[in-house]
């Protein structure tokens, strides 16, 4: 490590070792060193962010329409990168090899999502008057490990759209994913409009302080908490979508068949590592013993491998800290009284240099385990029995210090409804799993200590610029074509 890099508290995402003033780039899989990755220097940072500055105005004064279609081919020339975006993906954060296709196929797919950005972003018209929205200018945009290829456009692909400069860091533990994503867009873009620096929290607290306007990200918890704070002497406007502890309530009439093929497989896809996994499991006492069977039987399907390996169901966790955490609490659950009812394979040859941890069912978790209240990231579903009724369920869905997800099964409809509007929750899956299932129009929104603003759907995209009223004398004065 580089003793002259002092990063604050938490900046070090995952125990990514600098040294020599480079990323120590690692396969999660088998501990391999992948690159070394040179970080950006403070006169880097400064750099980008000036010659972003420097094209904006430009960038802003190009109808909605060219940006729009830049975009698109920004996005379309991610697709002859694919297969290298996949093996990438895999080898830096440990993905297993059909969910990084999957991901790298829904990034270069942005067609018709850039279409609602731009739908967004349009002028409207107000009896005699005319809102227009002003770009804020520039916008640091700082992206999560998890989803490496596809999360930066989430949050670029709306700045760029309203007509801002993008600054992107991508996360430490994922450059060469981040790198792939910048350049393929920058190869549509004008010079300057989007530019790229790489490094740790260092690199991230330079830019955050630096000469933007605007600044955009997904991760921690605490590290939103940092970059509040370094934005709020010159009331900088954020966007955080940030962690959860998210609950799935199962009451005894669900379909507890398909509640238990949901809780499984969405408390272990990409190994837990989403921030809007299923992290509490809830059932009705009268349906614990099947519903913990069910969950049980299914779970022991998903194999830890290597990601590139065709049998893994799950692969590594990104690193050993987060493999440790998970580990210890595991342990503090069985402690304070939970049973392990499954712990499936690590597959026989999986490196031991990997951060695998087996795919695990626990049951009988107190709701005061400090797995029930710390964000959990990893392959882990746990799960607590409680009276049935909804103001119980209610209660404990909200006793959390998170409030991203939540997840309600019962075939009363009514119910559920009742129960969905009483939680704290931006988002609540009926019978699914709100991130596969909401439509792009929907906002992704963090309550409580989950997010600050808004993340996708028209109110998100409409973050990255203020609305300005130009009012006219008569309603007839206001122009006909509102997007010149």
């Amino acid at each position: 490590r580089d003793p002259a890099r002092t990063p604050p508290p938490n900046a070090m995402v995952q125990g990514v070792i600098v040294e020599d003033g480079c990323i120590v780039d690692t396969n999660p899989a088998t501990g391999d060193v992948i690159a070394r990755v040179p970080c950006a220097s403070p006169e880097d940072v400064a750099a980008a962010v000036a010659r972003a500055r420097l094209a904006q105005p430009a960038w802003a004064a190009t109808p909605l329409a060219e940006r729009i279609a830049l975009l698109k081919k920004g996005c379309a020339a991610l697709g002859d990168k694919k297969d290298e975006l996949v093996d990438t993906i895999v080898k830096e954060m440990g993905k297993v090899k059909h969910e990084a296709i999957e991901e790298v196929e829904g990034a270069v797919d942005k067609g018709d999502y850039i279409d609602l950005i731009a739908a967004a972003n349009t002028p409207q018209v107000s009896g005699n008057g005319l809102v227009v929205r002003d770009p804020h200018g520039v916008v640091a945009v700082c992206s999560p490990w998890n989803f490496p290829a596809d999360e930066p456009l989430l949050l670029t692909l709306p700045a760029l759209a309203a007509g801002n400069a993008v600054v992107l860091k991508p996360s430490e533990v994922t450059p060469l994913v981040g790198a792939l994503v910048a350049n393929a867009l920058q190869s549509a873009l004008p010079a300057g409009v989007l530019e790229l620096v790489q490094g740790d929290g260092v690199v991230g607290k330079a830019l955050v302080q630096g000469d933007v306007d605007m600044v955009a990200m997904t991760g921690s918890s605490a590290t939103g908490k940092q970059i509040m704070a370094d934005c709020a002497p010159s009331l900088k406007r954020l966007v955080l979508e940030l962690g959860g502890k998210d609950p799935m309530v199962v009451f005894s009439d669900a379909d507890l068949d398909k509640a238990a093929e949901d809780a499984v497989a969405f408390s272990l896809f990409n190994c837990g590592q989403v921030c809007c996994s299923v992290e509490r499991v809830y059932v009705a006492e009268e349906a614990k013993d099947k519903f913990e069977a069910l969950c049980a039987e299914k779970a022991k399907a998903y194999v830890a491998a290597d990601g590139a390996d065709e049998a893994a169901r799950i692969g590594p966790l990104v690193s050993a800290l987060q493999r440790d955490r998970v580990s210890a609490q595991v342990a503090s659950a069985l402690d304070a009284g939970a049973r392990i009812v499954c712990r499936a394979d690590i597959k026989d040859g999986a490196s031991a240099k990997g951060n695998f941890f087996p795919a695990t069912v626990l049951s009988d978790v107190p709701h005061d385990a400090e797995i029930s209240r710390l964000e959990t990231f990893g392959p882990v579903v746990a799960i607590t029995p409680f009276d049935g009724t909804e103001e119980a369920a209610v209660r404990l869905a909200n006793d959390s210090e998170y409030g991203l997800a939540a997840y309600v099964y019962t075939q009363d409809l009514d119910k559920a409804r009742r129960v969905a509007m009483g939680i704290r929750a931006g988002q609540v899956g009926i019978n699914n799993w709100s991130l596969a299932k909401a439509p792009p129009s929907c906002p992704w929104v963090g309550a409580k200590g989950s997010g600050f603003g808004y993340h996708s759907g028209p109110d998100g995209w409409r973050q990255f610029s203020v609305p300005k009223s130009l009012i006219f004398d008569d309603a007839a004065l206001v122009p006909k074509d509102t997007t010149a």
